[in-house]
């Protein structure tokens, strides 16, 4: 009994000692890090100008103007020299959602309807958009069948009122709120409007033509483009031609969110930062703002605090996808962010549509 324990004893130091010892121990696996994910540019759809429907770069866009995503993220483009406003589906498949392709002002169902230089489109939380129909001084309504109407104004001018009494200026940004009221900048009227979900249109702010931070009508804007509105229901303006981003409070109080009022490209805070004729703004759900910076061929990014970076381009006017520091983009004239916090360029002379997503390049 003694004997067997030494054994067993033995048996059990040696095997400990084997275990300890390098040698005869599997080797360690190192797993590697996990590749970097940054921000990266691409093309959705587009190639060459023209007018083609397709999946990817076998479509083909005039001028793509405007752009809304819906909750299924499916992505709308009012293409301006077309005249129609296009669809492009999460797999990149382009199709024509509304317009004949002709000039014109015609009520009706999908491609029987005719817009004349849309510009600006909106999506509301029913899959209904709203289209600033730029040359026709209207605002048009599509729902999610595609039946076209004219939901607010008439012939070129300004008047308030209800539904085609109210009259715009050639519009040319759109957005919708959460209670499907419809913010527009009305572009040469020098204002910013709204519509209540019922058709009645009033100022929320602007006048005269210059630039002047204050409340409702006593505020002035040059030029108003793009216009985006946050879940707190301020409204953001690319004030064109004054080269800022001016903010509206749900009160009408106008103030200047960013940009120093001078053309340039400087990233700093608030009115230290610089911009070039931005024409098209998004906001994303921590309230990030971003800027379709046209004439410095840039993606803008404003955080809530007022801090505004490069998000992405280089500054020189070209083509090219990859890293968002070294893409390039060809007077970028709006912006949309989806849910995922993906962005949409509409890269208006490439007559492409492009995505920032954050991945593994």
């Amino acid at each position: 009994m003694k004997k067997f324990s030494g054994v067993l004893i033995l048996l059990i130091v040696g095997t400990l000692l084997s275990c300890s010892d390098p040698a005869s121990s599997p080797a360690k696996t190192v797993s590697s890090p996990p590749p970097a994910k940054s921000w990266v540019v691409s093309t959705l759809a587009g190639s060459t100008r023209g007018f083609a429907d397709g999946a990817g770069t076998e479509a083909r866009f005039n001028y793509p103007y405007g752009m809304a995503v819906d909750a299924s993220g499916n992505l709308y483009v009012a293409d301006y020299y077309s005249h129609r406003i296009r669809r492009i589906t999460p797999a990149g498949e382009v199709s024509t959602f509304a317009g004949s392709g002709t000039a014109g002002s015609a009520d009706g169902l999908g491609t029987s309807a005719q817009f004349k230089f849309p510009t600006g489109v909106a999506v509301d939380s029913s899959g209904n958009l709203y289209v600033a129909d730029r040359d026709n001084h209207l605002i048009r309504k599509i729902t999610a069948a595609g039946e076209v109407s004219t939901f607010a104004g008439s012939s070129a001018g300004f008047a308030d009122g209800a539904g085609t009494a109210a009259k715009f200026n050639k519009p040319t940004g759109v957005a919708v709120d959460s209670s499907g009221n419809v913010y527009i900048g009305d572009q040469s009227n020098h204002r910013i409007r709204g519509i209540t979900s019922g058709g009645l249109v009033s100022t929320l702010a602007g006048s005269t033509q210059g630039y002047m931070d204050g409340a409702g009508t006593s505020a002035q804007f040059r030029f108003p483009y793009g216009v985006a509105v946050d879940a707190s229901v301020n409204v953001y303006v690319a004030d064109y031609s004054n080269h800022l981003i001016r903010k509206i409070t749900p009160a009408g109080e106008v103030s200047t969110f960013a940009g120093s009022g001078t053309a340039g490209s400087a990233d700093g805070l608030g009115t230290s930062a610089q911009f070039s004729s931005p024409s098209g703004v998004a906001v994303d759900a921590s309230d990030n703002v971003y800027v379709a910076d046209l004439n410095n061929h840039l993606i803008r990014k404003i955080t809530a605090a007022g801090e505004v970076s490069t998000f992405a381009g280089t500054g020189t006017a070209g083509f090219a996808d990859g890293a968002a520091g070294t893409a390039q983009f060809k007077a970028p004239i709006a912006v949309t962010v989806d849910a995922a916090g993906n962005v949409y360029v509409a890269d208006y002379s490439n007559h492409l549509i492009r995505k920032i997503e954050y991945k593994v390049p």
